[in-house]
């Protein structure tokens, strides 16, 4: 019978005990004695936002379809285990077999958010390893990681053996072969294997490349060491979205999840071109799952796991070729099954009445839009591509639906931003509530119309085109919140209207930790020496301790985030060929400064250079 990594007594010391016995409904067991690699898949954040993770979900899938492969997942312990595995040295463990995974043969993380950087340090500790790459031995597990951070991954590459670029569902096999192969034949070791690994197609192992800086910080050169090391690494792409794995049988947690319900990928990428999206840049060309298996996925999903709820995943759900024939299968199923459908973030444009109608047959919620800027002006410089009347008609159809509470995204802080266009936030929430007592007779309203905006503070991203753009310090993002407050305040609905912003401390430090070098490791890990960890979360993130990393290691964070980019500057990443080139999103830096709209994929190409790939809408449009 399986032993649990805790006791009993620890299990009742901490909350939520339930994150760690594992042997949830469709976990997979299999016998250690049995498999060639074992690997713990790792999301460096809670048990309830890591189950909600679909590359979790899929790579969990994936790896254990190998016969010689038996992958277990690994959470963040909560800081009250966390403080208990300290004091009594229990190393970190895999949920599935409750045995240290510091015996396992790689430990692999996914990075999803800036923030969880130093629970990569709680990890790597925990699992009793020393926190740098340069400082493990032959007899320890290789540690990587992939995932949308990994797109600059130098500010976290001294604690990683490799990083992966690009989708895990394509250089992964080859990965394992190497290793089985090299440990079966005795000729392993731990530099050789690196070696021969860093030229399997999306592979980088950063231990290989070296950085040079310029006497004003900026990089001089970044090269591999060795002459058969590429001096790009390729991002990876998946072909046919068809024929990939996929979870058909999800594991159902234990403890409710951030996102209790059964995920449909629909799709990946993007057709839009918004120019502060990382997502829709890095994930391009839009490859499309068929209707087909989309049903058929939905079918095994359900009947798999019970879930009372399936959401629709992707960039733009609106852009699915076939949402209205997915809809109406999906609608007629969870209609029998009493099960709800969540739409995602969905585009006003092409955001139909009749769609509406017919998921509300289902379950009502509130609908979320995403303008991301109230002024046309501000949507035109960051190619949202939605015109004024685009919203408004989409918010009408909403009504007219039966919605009576939207929700608005944006973001303050962009390129090129007036107040003018920071009031206009305030102004489109107001124009969008006088439309709902304008659409909706009285006797027909279901209450009082609620509109929440919401404005999160603009990050720079890595292969976006304003890569280029320069950040603020926290009291300018705060300053433009309360001009976008107080001007809410005036407006004639505003017993309607909500605002929310995000915290502009946390904006500045992810800021960094995206634009960052190699340098900024030494910061994260005097950080987490300082004690942090689960900075994401507000009740634990210790802006003094940040500080204080910093000027422990003299390190400027402004250098990173205060500064337009001259043009011509090498970044830290551009040694990673997205197949988005750096001439396209130079191009579209300009556009935006002169607020030109530049046309989406599939009203013609505008040569990003994605269509290498010749793939989705790259190959018919």
């Amino acid at each position: 019978m399986r032993k649990l990594a805790l006791s009993d007594d620890i299990l009742m010391q901490v909350e939520k005990p339930a994150r760690y016995i594992g042997n949830e409904v469709n976990s997979i067991i299999k016998d250690a004695d049995s498999v060639a690699l074992r690997y713990a898949i790792c999301f460096p954040d809670v048990y309830e936002i890591g189950m909600s993770n679909l590359a979790i979900q899929i790579l969990y899938e994936q790896f254990n379809r190998r016969d010689d492969v038996w992958c277990e997942r690994v959470f963040s312990p909560w800081p009250d285990l966390h403080k208990v595995m300290k004091e009594k040295s229990i190393l970190l463990f895999g949920l599935e077999s409750q045995e240290a995974i510091r015996d396992f043969d790689f430990i692999g993380m996914t990075m999803q958010y800036e923030m969880c950087y130093t629970n990569i340090l709680q990890i790597i500790d925990l699992a009793g390893l020393p926190l740098l790459a340069a400082d493990r031995t032959d007899d320890m597990p290789i540690v990587m990681s992939g995932g949308p951070c990994s797109y600059n991954p130098e500010p976290i590459a001294d604690f990683f053996d490799i990083i992966y670029i690009g989708e895990g569902e394509t250089s992964y096999d080859a990965l394992f072969d190497l290793y089985i192969k090299m440990k079966k034949s005795g000729s392993y070791s731990r530099k050789e294997f690196l070696h021969k690994a860093s030229v399997i197609p999306g592979i980088y192992v950063p231990t290989l490349y070296e950085p040079e800086y310029n006497a004003d910080g900026t990089l001089t050169s970044f090269k591999p060491v060795y002459d058969d090391v590429p001096s790009t690494v390729e991002r990876q792409v998946v072909v046919d979205m068809d024929d990939t794995a996929y979870p058909m049988k999800p594991v159902v947690p234990h403890v409710q999840a951030i996102q209790d319900r059964v995920t449909l990928e629909i799709m990946r990428g993007c057709i839009r071109g918004c120019r502060f999206c990382q997502a829709g840049m890095i994930y391009r060309p839009k490859r499309e799952r068929s209707l087909e298996t989309l049903e058929n996925y939905a079918v095994e999903m359900l009947k798999n796991s019970g879930h009372e709820e399936i959401s629709l995943s992707s960039l733009s759900s609106s852009d699915y070729s076939h949402l209205p024939e997915l809809l109406d299968f999906l609608i007629e199923q969870c209609d029998r099954d009493k099960v709800n459908i969540s739409l995602p973030s969905l585009r006003i444009d092409n955001f139909s009445l009749d769609v509406m109608s017919k998921v509300q047959d289902v379950r009502k919620s509130s609908i979320t839009f995403a303008p991301e800027a109230g002024s046309q002006r501000m949507r035109d410089v960051i190619n949202k591509g939605l015109s004024h009347d685009d919203i408004i008609n989409g918010s009408r159809d909403a009504f007219l639906g039966g919605w009576n509470k939207v929700k608005l995204y944006f973001m303050l802080g962009l390129p090129t931003e007036t107040e003018e266009d920071m009031r206009a936030i305030p102004e489109l929430g107001d124009e969008i509530a006088m439309l709902y007592y304008d659409t909706i007779p009285k006797v027909q309203r279901q209450g009082r119309c609620q509109v929440t905006m919401s404005t999160s503070f603009f990050v720079p991203k890595p292969f976006t085109p304003f890569q280029w753009a320069r950040m603020y310090e926290k009291e300018e993002y705060l300053h433009r919140a309360k001009i976008v407050n107080d001007h809410m305040k005036e407006m004639l609905n505003k017993k309607s209207l909500r605002y929310q912003w995000h915290q502009a401390d946390v904006t500045v430090l992810e800021g960094i930790f995206a634009r960052g070098d190699r340098r900024i490791a030494q910061v994260i890990m005097r950080a987490y020496e300082l004690g942090c960890f689960f900075d994401a979360w507000g009740e634990y993130f210790d802006l003094a301790k940040w500080e204080q990393a910093f000027a422990d290691c003299g390190v400027d964070g402004d250098f990173y985030i205060m500064r337009e980019r001259p043009e011509d500057e090498l970044f830290p990443w551009d040694f990673i060929d997205c197949k988005v080139s750096k001439k396209f999103l130079l191009r579209e830096w300009h556009n935006a400064k002169a607020a030109k709209v530049t046309k989406n994929c599939k009203e013609g190409c505008a040569g990003c250079g994605a269509a290498v790939f010749k793939t989705g809408v790259c190959t018919t449009h």
